[in-house]
């Protein structure tokens, strides 16, 4: 099965957009601030495509199908063997990864839930509580990289993403406790993916998450209509806190981080 590489963002879109939902990354994805970074594959017309994103140290494979076509994915994955670097994360459907099992090995491996906004009415009880959202920026990179040093150590974290101006944080005595922002956000697709939400140990318990997580999809609601994140399913208290407000489960998946054997 020959390996089909991929250039036309028009063509990707129309393959993507049937499921914003699955595919939330690969959309915001084909935006001009990545596009130069991705390395998009098939092997067939009407399958899967598999996403390469090369930026920081670790390359990713995106790889996200339905369950009816989960074998039609793997086979994708077998045909890419030879363009996979020796070391990369991977996020895939069902049991792709056992299509890379002859040629990597997994150093660690957990289970993630796609999760979608569904009802925006949730938000309003976690803006209206004690704390004040404000916009993060350039400027607030040192105090940003303190506060993940502490409360969210080892996250992926593309400091670009403050360029789109989706970041909010929270501050209690002047200092930044809790933040909220996008891994990839597409005002072109209408997509946005939330990532890096993360609040100082000193705070957690008091709805400083669900501020800066409610205020950014405010924010997010004028440029986007599919508005998702992903989080450890061993993770109850986060999944919890997205469930009040207003996300739902659309997807479960590996995060694997691999390297060839």
């Amino acid at each position: 099965m020959s390996l089909l590489s991929l250039h036309d963002r028009a063509a990707l879109t129309d393959r993507f957009r049937g499921d914003p939902g699955l595919h939330l990354f690969e959309l915001g994805d084909l935006d001009d601030l990545l596009w130069p970074h991705t390395a998009w594959y098939t092997v067939s017309d009407d399958g899967p495509v598999a996403l390469l994103y090369a930026v920081g140290e670790i390359p990713t494979l995106l790889g996200f199908a339905p369950e009816e076509r989960w074998r039609s994915l793997e086979e994708l994955l077998r045909a890419m063997l030879p363009v996979l670097p020796r070391r990369f994360l991977a996020h895939l459907s069902g049991r792709a990864e056992e299509a890379l099992a002859p040629v990597y090995r997994v150093e660690r491996r957990a289970a993630l839930l796609r999760m979608t906004l569904s009802d925006r009415s949730c938000l309003a009880p976690h803006l209206d509580g004690p704390w004040a959202p404000a916009p993060l920026g350039r400027a607030d990179l040192p105090e940003l990289r303190a506060l993940f040093s502490v409360a969210y150590p080892g996250n992926w974290f593309d400091e670009r993403m403050l360029d789109t101006g989706q970041y909010v944080g929270v501050r209690e005595g002047g200092a930044l406790v809790a933040v909220a922002g996008v891994h990839v956000h597409s005002p072109a697709h209408r997509v946005a993916a939330i990532g890096n939400v993360a609040t100082h140990p000193a705070v957690r318990g008091r709805g400083a998450a669900g501020a800066c997580v409610a205020e950014l999809c405010r924010r997010l609601t004028g440029t986007t209509d599919h508005i998702g994140l992903n989080v450890r399913a061993d993770n109850p208290g986060a999944a919890g806190l997205y469930r009040r407000l207003g996300f739902t489960v659309v997807a479960e998946f590996n995060e694997s981080l691999l390297s060839a054997r």
